[in-house]
């Protein structure tokens, strides 16, 4: 089990060990971080009214095993910069289980009717985990970004607060 808890200057080390190149970090962040990471510019990120930031621990040990936002820059609230960032965590559930904890903020707590996030149409695991927890291909919206002359697409998927619910009901 996960618990979300805002990110502070004291975790930026442990974040900025994750990205190891700068296709990776605009994987994970987009445009809003430049290669390589500095104290600074996670200030800046963190301190930005428009967004929630949150380190994932694990419960039980405390560790802090990624990180996820919640964005508020648009009329609908997105969630953003979702990681996994320790290895030895990765592929063990705990990326639906950071999805399910921010929807469950929106939803319940703040009482929003929907949200979205954006992903690379390349991250196939990544959007299998948020069609298990009830997104779906938004297929109006795509972004392209030139890298290195390659594109990558990204993809806008959505959810309703009626259709997380059905998913959290159907899961038992």
């Amino acid at each position: 089990m996960i618990e979300l808890k805002p990110l502070q200057p004291s975790d930026f080390d442990t974040f900025k060990s994750w990205i190891t190149n700068r296709d990776q970090l605009f994987q994970f962040a987009g445009p809003i971080l430049d290669y390589p990471v500095t104290d600074k510019q996670l200030l800046v990120y963190t301190n930005d009214p428009r967004r929630k930031v949150f380190k994932v621990n694990l419960k039980e040990s405390g560790e802090m095993v990624g990180n996820a936002e919640l964005n508020f820059e648009q009329n609908l609230p997105r969630l953003s910069r979702i990681l996994i960032g320790n290895p030895a965590h990765c592929n063990k559930g705990l990326g639906k289980q950071v999805i399910n904890e921010l929807l469950s903020r929106l939803f319940i707590e703040e009482d929003y009717e929907q949200a979205d996030l954006n992903v690379f149409d390349w991250n196939v695991a990544a959007i299998r985990c948020y069609e298990r927890a009830g997104f779906i291909i938004n297929p109006h919206l795509v972004y392209n970004h030139l890298i290195d002359g390659v594109n990558w697409a990204a993809v806008n998927m959505i959810i309703t607060k009626k259709r997380w619910l059905a998913h959290q009901y159907r899961k038992g």
